[in-house]
């Protein structure tokens, strides 16, 4: 792969926007690689993921360069629409990324704008540089909040925040979207990775039912309150018959600390 690298530090899987000279911006060949790295995260055994950016940024959003903008004049094949490459190359990898079974964490360095910042608040747990800054750049170049921006984003922050985000297309620094509650930590630049490493492997480390505890809270956004009732149920069959379970109870018992292997 060209634009994503892909380590392994521990159970976690650390999966790198690489491609720095543009400011990680995502072009279809760099979100195809993104979407095989999953792949192989998933097939594998890694605990957690983490995803962040090489270089000064997180994303910069889509990689517009090499668009072509000239109208259609019937002589030339039609290039794909802007819809329409949503719809292929993006939303399958966000909605792989959504039903993942293990912890995801994103490390935000510098920039993150447009889809760049979608998948920067994907991560359950976000933790973000100083220097680092949000921005829905939609409407400085016409378009609308994607990447499922405009469902998460009033969610989570409100929807007079979410609006005044998209629409004013204004900087929302690390401290500040720290406040709104749109990330859970903002650390000095120089120990953002290693905080951000810190946080993921801690939770490649707990139990199987993190991937679960993810499902529930993943799930609770659109469902009713009888729903999510059934679901917690379903779940907590599930997390019961784990191996993990019964090391922390056997552990709670002992009066020590469980050793979970995320079975």
């Amino acid at each position: 792969m060209s634009n994503i690298t892909l380590e392994r530090e521990g159970n976690v899987a650390v999966v790198i926007l690489d491609a720095p000279e543009v400011l990680n911006a995502l072009s279809g060949d760099m979100v195809a690689e993104l979407s095989a790295s999953v792949d192989d995260v998933l097939a594998g055994d890694a605990r957690a993921m983490l995803l962040t950016g090489a270089g000064r940024a997180f994303c910069a959003g889509a990689n517009l360069q090499g668009r072509d903008e000239s109208p259609d004049d019937g002589k030339k094949k039609p290039a794909a629409t802007t819809g329409s490459v949503l719809e292929t190359h993006y939303y399958p990898l966000l909605n792989k990324l959504r039903h993942m079974d293990i912890p995801l964490v994103t490390a935000v360095n510098g920039v993150a704008a447009g889809v760049g910042m979608s998948f920067a608040i994907m991560g359950d747990l976000v933790v973000a540089s100083r220097s680092a800054y949000f921005l829905q750049a939609f409407a400085k170049i016409g378009l609308v909040p994607d990447g499922g921006a405009s469902y998460y984003l009033p969610r989570i922050i409100g929807w007079r925040r979410a609006m005044e985000l998209s629409m004013l297309a204004e900087r929302l620094p690390a401290e500040q979207a720290l406040e709104w509650g749109l990330i859970n930590r903002v650390v000095d630049d120089e120990n953002m990775m290693t905080e951000a490493l810190a946080l993921a492997e801690r939770l490649a480390n707990g139990p199987r039912s993190l991937g679960l505890i993810r499902q529930a809270y993943w799930d609770s956004l659109d469902n009713s309150f009888a729903d999510q009732l059934n679901l917690e149920a379903r779940l907590q069959n599930q997390a019961g018959r784990t191996a993990d379970h019964r090391e922390g109870v056997k552990a709670f018992l002992e009066k020590r600390d469980a050793q979970f292997q995320g079975q």
